[in-house]
C-alpha cells in the first residue's frame, strides 16, 4: 500500500506556511518531515500532531493509493 502527502503540501501552500515552521509548530522532527516528503510511512502521532496544527482531519493531509500490483477487484473492509 502507498500513501500520498500532496494534499498535505497543497495545504500548508494555502495556510502560507512552509515545512520548518510546520515541524515546530507540530513538534515534529525534520526526519519525520523528510519521511513525509518521499511519500513513506510515518507514525500516526505525527500525522495527529500534524492535523491538531493545521486544525483538520487526517484524509485532509494523505491519502492510501492502491499498488500497481494489487488486484483491481480488492475489496476494502
Amino acid at each position: 500500500m502507498a500513501v500520498s502527502y500532496d494534499k498535505l503540501w497543497k495545504l500548508l501552500i494555502d495556510k502560507k506556511m512552509n515545512k520548518s515552521q510546520l515541524c515546530e509548530k507540530a513538534k515534529i522532527s525534520t526526519n519525520a518531515m523528510a519521511r513525509l516528503g518521499k511519500n513513506e510511512d510515518v507514525r500516526v502521532e505525527v500525522l495527529a500532531r500534524i492535523c491538531l496544527e493545521l486544525g483538520c482531519s487526517m484524509d485532509e493531509i494523505m491519502e492510501i493509493l492502491p499498488e500497481k500490483n494489487e488486484k483491481e477487484h480488492t475489496v476494502w473492509t
